[in-house]
């Protein structure tokens, strides 16, 4: 039976980007349980604190960080904030990222840029400031989320689907920097989940329609169910894991 705390390193710090809510406060849950140490970084500060609350009833040790992390200055008070109050990071989960839906000659350079720089770019700056606490440490691991929309695209996804083949090769040049230092890079790339974002399209019969038959196993992924890997990603189990992409979409993909 899978056991979180026997996969996981106790006392592990972790940060997780992205953690107030969805799949990044999935993730963080699944590592509190498995005995990691968080430090859990967004924007929103109340919802922050609520996952850190739930955290702490898991038995972990966690503290909220609010910061902009698309903002070069903020991302280095950050490694400046969660190393005085934890020590180096050891585990690195890239999870914020926003969507803007539109065709692609009615974005403003302003919005290409907002999800370029939320999705991508933020994604360097955290492990630009946080890969030398790992390479002190002789161990890291560092979780990229991705998405299904860097391999395959609907319409009004081009800045989207962009953002996340950057991650995709990102996380492979990454990989093989680091991977003589004992530190593993891996990406994700989820499908379809249940979380707040998607709740509207679960509710509505037709656009719930439209996803499911395009989803071979028929259903919606449950967030605990990315937390789990998460958590063997960042195990010694997964040591040998490093430059991949593990697709979670219920054989979407595999069409």
């Amino acid at each position: 039976m899978y056991n979180g705390r026997l996969m996981a390193q106790e006392g592990r710090i972790a940060l997780i980007t992205g953690a107030s809510r969805g799949l990044g406060k999935a993730m963080a849950l699944a590592l509190a349980t498995s005995g990691a140490r968080l430090a859990l970084v967004g924007r929103d500060t109340e919802a922050l604190s609520a996952v850190a609350d739930e955290a702490r009833a898991l038995g972990a040790e966690a503290e909220p960080f609010r910061a902009d992390i698309v903002d070069e200055q903020q991302v280095l008070q950050l490694e400046r904030d969660v190393s005085a109050r934890f020590g180096p990071v050891e585990i690195l989960v890239n999870n914020a990222g926003i969507n803007i839906r539109k065709y692609c000659v009615d974005y403003t350079l302003d919005e290409w840029n907002s999800v370029l720089h939320t999705n991508l770019t933020s994604v360097f700056l955290m492990c630009r400031a946080f890969v030398p606490h790992m390479k002190n440490r002789g161990w890291g691991r560092i979780i990229n989320i991705a998405s299904i929309m860097g391999h395959i695209s609907f319409p009004q996804r081009t800045i989207y689907s962009a953002t996340k083949a950057g991650v995709l090769g990102f996380t492979r040049s990454l990989a093989l920097e680091l991977a003589q230092e004992n530190i593993n890079v891996v990406a994700i790339s989820p499908g379809p989940f249940a979380t707040e974002m998607t709740v509207p399209i679960m509710n509505d019969p037709q656009r719930n329609e439209e996803f499911m038959s395009r989803t071979p196993q028929r259903r919606w992924g449950r967030p605990e169910e990315l937390g789990k890997l998460v958590v063997f990603l960042c195990s010694d189990d997964a040591s040998f894991i490093t430059g991949s992409d593990v697709l979670v979409d219920g054989g979407w993909c595999a069409q």
